[in-house]
């Protein structure tokens, strides 16, 4: 084995961590006090369903996020990692990250500003692509993500 093919390995494996970890510990689940926009979320396919939460002060800032709901690990552990990454953001750059995430994970090209988002541990969702059936699993947050900012409250379905 060379040694690209070894760091290949290791950085699945930390990745597979990551969303083990996000999946069994879910960070902001739950509910918020205070709650502007929300949007739920469903996968008939796979059985997901969530219910997303954000808190955007007077600046358009996210102040505080949260979601609800019961899915597979990579389901969960996108949400979790969604939450993570954009409480304190303002609501464009979110809407960026929207567009990085799910241009990265369903192969589409990816235009304006998310194309200068890094994904950092966002990455860790990447390895979905391999399983076609799992991307709307991986998607389902940040697409609810989108509707909650974009129309205040809505549903979406990966279908």
């Amino acid at each position: 084995m060379n040694i690209v093919t070894e760091r290949t390995d290791e950085l699945r494996e930390l990745y597979r961590e990551l969303i083990l970890d996000h999946a069994r510990s879910p960070r902001h689940f739950g509910t918020l006090a205070t709650v502007t926009h929300t949007a739920e979320g469903v996968n008939p396919l796979c059985g997901d369903k969530l219910k997303i939460y954000f808190e955007v002060d007077a600046d358009g800032n996210i102040a505080d996020a949260a979601f609800e709901g019961s899915g597979c690990a990579i389901s969960v552990a996108s949400a979790s990692l969604l939450t993570d990454t954009v409480i304190g953001l303002p609501t464009q750059e979110a809407l960026a990250y929207f567009s990085a995430v799910v241009g990265a994970l369903s192969g589409s090209p990816v235009v304006s500003q998310a194309a200068e988002i890094d994904l950092g541990k966002l990455k860790a969702l990447e390895g979905v692509r391999e399983y076609p059936s799992r991307v709307k699993c991986a998607t389902l947050a940040w697409h609810a993500m989108n509707a909650a900012i974009q129309r205040g409250d809505q549903s979406v379905s990966t279908e």
